[in-house]
């Protein structure tokens, strides 16, 4: 189950408020150009130059005209949402690099750990989203009958780390209205299937932490050097949902999967499939390649399949076979999610999810650690091959403060077109 750090969320205002929270101008904005491709079949891969921001709780938000003083929401100049919108102001980032966020090219870097010049080093856990070429609003990801490929670099996420690579279905411009003049280019509009109850949502003051921030969300990729799943997380509202109370925002009867129909080798008995000179070798890059298929085979027909493939040194990987409700599975299904994940199918299942990725999503790129439970639900138990406690962000901090991700090669497009596949697979086959 995904634990995202939690950043930014709040409450809508009346409409015939018009104060807004302001655009600071203490920090302009810059942001970190990133080169990524969209592909087809018959014409190949085409770059296109994208940029990333940082969340906006990254950001200093300070009382309109005087940056020294921070807005604390439900306090001060921000004692209510209206007040909050009227004095409140977002910066820019003054370093990206300092905030442990660093492109070139095609490559996107991101630390848990920076260091602060004196051998000591500070958790700066950057979470951050793929902007479209005009640098405005999120990149719409809308990949049904289509695959996404990208490849990473993760030999330095040790256990108890989580390099991330996600969507969720934000509001594509960030909640930019009259009250968030901000927006997607200053990273506002955060949400996903944990309803993280959060103080900002959209831009706007969330008010004694009354709502939690719902939506869908697809982690294509939550993984260490020794762990690593993939999981949808559908909710049965469209787009940015403000759930409040147990009821709308619970594990179990909320209005999304927080638990997910994850697909996790090692859980079924493949301890050999990845990690550190595993089949998928966690030492060196890799490429991961996600499909998308529907059951018509077109960009509008329903999700079916959400398929997983590798490729390391040349070859294709193929995803290992798991036996799940008295069937074997290479893949995301509906008869997988039926016999795995029962909370996913109270939400619609696949085809939830599938309207959510058709519509379009923002993609997102985190690295954090896990202070409350040593992230033990990705790598740790029948998840992985990590013990209790070594996930301790404290020892992490001490023993790997170069803890950090690489994500690189981004494109998108037709099943087929990000990749290459040789004459021959690989494919892995459990040990007896």
């Amino acid at each position: 189950m995904a634990r995202k750090a939690a950043l930014a969320a709040a409450s809508l205002l009346s409409a015939t408020l018009v104060a807004a929270q302001q655009i600071g101008t203490a920090v302009p904005e810059v942001h970190p150009k990133l080169t990524t491709q969209r592909c087809t079949v018959a014409g190949g891969c085409k770059p296109v130059t994208n940029a990333v921001v940082l969340d906006a709780a990254t950001r200093s938000i300070h009382k309109a005209g005087d940056p020294a003083t921070p807005c604390t929401v439900g306090s001060g100049a921000c004692a209510d949402a209206a007040s909050c919108a009227k004095n409140c102001a977002l910066e820019g980032i003054p370093s990206y690099a300092a905030q442990g966020v660093k492109t070139a090219g095609d490559a996107l870097t991101l630390n848990q750990f920076m260091p602060n010049g004196d051998g000591s080093y500070r958790v700066v856990t950057p979470r951050a989203y793929l902007l479209d070429a005009a640098g405005r609003d999120y990149e719409p990801m809308r990949l049904l009958n289509a695959e996404f490929s990208f490849d990473v670099d993760l030999s330095r996420l040790v256990c108890g780390m989580n390099g991330a690579l996600y969507m969720g279905e934000m509001d594509l411009t960030g909640g930019r209205s009259e009250m968030n003049p901000a927006g997607a280019a200053y990273g506002t509009g955060y949400c996903d299937a944990q309803c993280p109850t959060l103080p900002w949502i959209d831009g706007v003051a969330n008010i004694n932490n009354a709502y939690g921030a719902c939506c869908n969300e697809m982690d294509i990729w939550e993984a260490n050097a020794l762990a690593q799943t993939y999981t949808p997380h559908p909710c049965t509202k469209d787009g940015v949902y403000k759930c409040q109370g147990e009821q709308e925002c619970g594990l179990d009867n909320g209005v999304c999967d927080k638990w997910g129909a994850s697909f996790n080798p090692y859980s079924y008995g493949f301890k050999d499939y990845y990690g550190r000179d595993k089949t998928v070798n966690t030492n060196k890059k890799f490429t991961v390649v996600t499909q998308f298929l529907t059951d018509d085979k077109t960009p509008t027909g329903t999700l079916a399949e959400i398929r997983r493939l590798y490729v390391q040194d040349g070859k294709v990987i193929q995803n290992a076979v798991v036996s799940a409700g008295g069937e074997q599975h290479d893949s995301i299904n509906d008869a997988y999610v039926n016999s795995t994940a029962a909370w996913t199918v109270k939400r619609g299942g696949l085809e939830t999810m599938g309207r959510a990725i058709g519509r379009g999503m923002t993609l997102t790129f985190s690295i954090w650690a896990d202070n409350g439970g040593f992230m033990n639900w990705l790598d740790s138990g029948n998840a992985g091959p990590c013990n209790e406690t070594e996930g301790d962000p404290k020892l992490i901090q001490r023993d790997h403060p170069d803890a950090a991700v690489v994500f690189s090669n981004m494109k998108w497009g037709e099943i087929g077109s990000t990749f290459q596949a040789p004459p021959k697979c690989v494919k892995h086959r459990r040990e007896a």
